[in-house]
């Protein structure tokens, strides 16, 4: 078969969760020997990521925006190719398309009510485009993939589309994240001075519970005796601020490492030097970075809600995320208690053998031979 696969941010330099899910299965699919030959459509950009394969051809395209790229350049190009179907892996899809169509549908939070608009124009601008076109083309995929069993209930009940058309397939993680002999101080000063520290991974979307968080991490301070620093990603110091403000907790900003984005490639040795990895999100569909953290070594703290539980296990510290003082009881508790730091450790590192890229592939080309 022809297969046609959406990838449209792979190339952009600050990659997200989903540009890292494609990436990631397409390195697996060039792998194969199934025959297929498989055709990914990006958009020009700074990084490279993914080279041309024997089974797999890169088509670049041009657009002004990214509903031009998307609802003409995307369709017209496909048609040109004469692939068998269409995958589009970003939530959203050509509204007109002349082959078969599967969606992933990574999760409806933006069908869901939310509290405040978005923190930027692209991401309120992204929120209403997801809106207008994810309902009109649901009832047009053959098959519409999550990664979750908890996302894939939530699509059927909300959207209220037959369960044969909505089917789980798990993320995994990528193979280098895993335990390291020796650490690189260089990477790590980079972002903090010193190794043992807390991280968090948030953003300013509400779902990442940021002010709970730095909530959570006062109250650690105040019966701690080590009093470890808090190394936090993608947020910047201007927001962190308000937050701060807003929860009359000031006083902690000294304890605070705001680097802001943090390359893919530094944070294996963050996760190997962290001492406990903070993943308290309101809701995720997956979250990949549990994976990440859980195959360094690293023990996590997480949520007891949505799919965190499925992917984390129940083994993991699973805690309320609206409860700021549980989140800051699981630290100390890791903080204080030896054995038990050792056994999230040794828990981890097994929990992870379930998930890899090569079992999302292999699930992936199976849905379309079925088509």
């Amino acid at each position: 078969m022809k297969i046609a696969i959406e990838a449209q941010r792979i190339f952009r330099r600050d990659k997200h969760g989903m540009d890292f899910v494609i990436l990631e299965t397409l390195r697996e699919l060039q792998k194969r020997k199934d025959g297929n030959e498989y055709y990914v459509f990006v958009a020009p950009g700074e990084d490279s990521c993914l080279q041309e394969s024997d089974n797999l051809s890169i088509i670049e395209l041009s657009c002004p925006t990214y509903p031009l790229w998307e609802q003409i350049a995307l369709p017209r190009a496909v048609y040109r190719i004469g692939a068998d179907l269409l995958h589009c892996t970003s939530n959203t899809a050509p509204l007109q398309c002349s082959v078969p169509l599967v969606l992933t549908l990574h999760d409806i939070i933006y069908l869901e009510p939310r509290q405040h608009r978005s923190p930027s124009l692209y991401q309120e601008m992204g929120w209403h485009y997801r809106r207008l076109v994810v309902p009109r083309i649901l009832k047009k995929c053959k098959k519409i993939i999550t990664v979750s069993n908890f996302e894939c209930n939530r699509i059927r009940k909300a959207l209220h589309l037959p369960d044969s058309q909505v089917t789980a397939v798990y993320n995994g993680y990528s193979t280098h994240f895993k335990k390291q002999e020796t650490i690189d101080k260089d990477i790590i000063q980079k972002y903090i001075p010193q190794e043992g520290f807390l991280f968090f991974l948030g953003n300013t979307d509400s779902k990442k519970n940021a002010a709970r968080t730095l909530k959570a991490y006062a109250s650690y301070l105040k019966k701690s005796k080590v009093k470890r620093p808090l190394l936090i990603a993608d947020l910047k110091e201007e927001y962190i601020d308000i937050l701060l403000k807003q929860e009359s907790i000031t006083e902690i900003k000294p304890y605070l490492y705001y680097p802001g984005y943090i390359a893919n490639q530094d944070l294996v040795t963050l996760y190997n030097a962290a001492f406990a990895f903070l993943y308290p999100s309101l809701r995720e569909s997956f979250g990949i970075p549990m994976l990440e953290a859980m195959a360094c070594g690293t023990p996590i703290v997480t949520s007891n809600t949505s799919a965190m539980p499925e992917v984390a296990g129940q083994g993991a510290i699973l805690i309320n995320p609206e409860n700021p003082q549980e989140i800051a009881d699981a630290l100390l508790k890791l903080e204080n208690d030896v054995i038990f730091y050792q056994e999230q450790v040794v828990y981890g590192l097994e929990r992870v053998k379930q998930f890899s890229w090569k079992n999302t592939a292999e699930e992936y080309v199976k849905i379309y031979n079925k088509i």
